[in-house]
């Protein structure tokens, strides 16, 4: 029996097999690890929620616009890697692939160090801007610069799993992603029960769990030797290489940033709301999270599964994995957003005690409702054309849905809503204009996945590096 788990959970060779069952057998830990991971998120603000305030679960969430914009350069470092990963192993490349894993952890410390010193003198001046109401901006900023200070553990887990799951691992970064949650669980509760370190004691439990998970992934990388051999010359930067890997992962890291730009705008409008709303809404992301897992997950499995199966030259492979991927994330995507439909205001009653804010909150809910299914396309079809290489396109519409679309309307249903119970405008101008750009987000990336540009995006054609 252990032999099958350790077959099935494995290391997978996706240029090979049934595409269903290889995306099956990839995506179950990657839909777990999801799972954990937005566990993670929630154990914090349950237990700010239940044991701090309502206004210290705001701040948390009031945060995380900015928090997403400066992990940016951790998105872009990540996407580049695991194309370039899946590609040179679908390839069998095994010297590009070396120095491809040991480029990836130097970048991962460099990046890490420059937010720790740039993270803590922007807050204030970006909450300040963000017109953060005085209740929680001592705590949003608080919160801030303990993660920034500790971002060496996000970064590390985030980037080096991805370079796990271009190698076709995605069971390991799950076992890993699970110790963290566990960890933070633990330290949550102590911290802020115990300690009585309230917000501060959420950061202080996340950045140790997050350290913890991202050295477990580069000891699993240090003792792949059958896979990739990562010595010591590997990690010199080779300007050929971090070319390659900037031009593929810049522009899914300026997708990231126009959509943290962007949600920095919407959480001003949000702002402006009240603390009521703010805290409403944080509980509806935390939940969204949830309905959105299934999306991110086949996206993600699309991305290695593209990569390894081009970068091995089985472009009919490709198209089977798609149709596959996206039966897959329809399915799933579907199930899970009628399941937290009926079970919505239970879940939303883990973050706070306050009926108003739960039932605000599972009425924004019902809104995004249709668009989890139209965002299994979108992140299905991104993925294929990430793995490909081409992450261009991914880019350019994020920045029509979220730019073009999102925000305008979010701020146009506001003005032509104003009354005299919301003198900013109705609230659901914040959600209906998500689901709009959700909406036709799926219609442009069907289309441009049609036109097939992607198809000739492959990096695996250079044989050789410079220093």
């Amino acid at each position: 029996m252990a032999g099958k788990i350790a077959a099935f959970f494995g290391t997978q060779d996706l240029t090979q097999g049934k595409p269903m069952r290889g995306l099956i057998q990839f995506s179950v830990p990657l839909l777990i690890g999801n799972l954990a991971q937005q566990l993670y998120n929630t154990v914090d603000s349950i237990v700010v929620g239940k044991y701090v305030s309502d206004n210290a679960l705001a701040a948390v969430g009031a945060s995380g616009p900015v928090l997403n914009l400066l992990l940016v350069l951790f998105m872009g470092i990540a996407t580049g890697a695991t194309i370039m990963v899946s590609q040179y192993f679908g390839a069998r490349q095994h010297q590009l692939l070396s120095i491809t894993v040991g480029n990836t952890i130097t970048l991962t410390v460099l990046s890490s160090i420059f937010i720790m010193v740039v993270g803590p003198l922007v807050t204030h001046p970006l909450m300040t801007m963000l017109n953060t109401p005085k209740e929680i901006y001592d705590d949003s900023c608080s919160y801030l610069i303990i993660i920034f200070l500790g971002i060496i553990g996000i970064a590390g887990y985030n980037i080096l799993a991805g370079v796990l799951r271009g190698l076709g691992d995605s069971f390991m970064p799950l076992v890993y992603l699970i110790i963290a949650c566990l960890l933070n669980i633990v330290l949550d509760l102590v911290f802020v029960i115990n300690f009585h370190w309230g917000v501060a004691g959420v950061a202080i439990a996340t950045s140790i769990s997050q350290i913890v998970s991202g050295v477990l992934c580069l000891l699993r990388l240090l003792h792949m030797k059958q896979i990739v051999q990562v010595p010591k010359s590997s990690l010199k930067l080779h300007r050929d290489l971090v070319l390659r890997l900037t031009k593929l992962g810049l522009p899914s890291g300026l997708a990231q940033a126009i959509f943290s730009l962007a949600a920095i705008v919407v959480q001003s409008l949000t702002n402006s709301f009240g603390p009521m709303v703010i805290t409403a809404s944080i509980i509806v992301m935390r939940v969204d999270g949830f309905a959105m897992m299934p999306n991110f997950t086949f996206g993600t499995a699309m991305t290695t599964y593209s990569g390894q199966n081009i970068g091995a030259g089985k472009l009919d492979r490709v198209h089977e994995g798609t149709k596959a991927g996206t039966i897959l994330g329809l399915i799933v995507s579907a199930a899970l957003t009628v399941v937290i439909l009926l079970f919505g205001r239970i879940l939303m009653g883990w973050f706070t005690n306050t009926q108003a804010i739960v039932d605000m909150g599972f009425h924004m809910m019902c809104i995004l409702a249709v668009g989890y299914i139209a965002m299994s396309v979108t992140q299905g079809l991104s993925g294929v054309m990430r793995g490909a290489g081409d992450t261009m396109t991914p880019m350019w519409i994020s920045f029509i849905t979220t730019v073009v679309i999102r925000v305008p309307i979010a701020y146009g249903i506001a003005y032509f809503t104003r009354s005299e119970a919301w003198p900013n405008g109705n609230p659901d101008c914040l959600y209906i204009s998500l689901l709009i750009s959700w909406v036709m987000g799926a219609l442009i990336t069907y289309f441009c996945y049609r036109r097939g540009k992607w198809r000739n995006k492959a990096v695996t054609g250079a044989t050789e590096v410079t220093e």
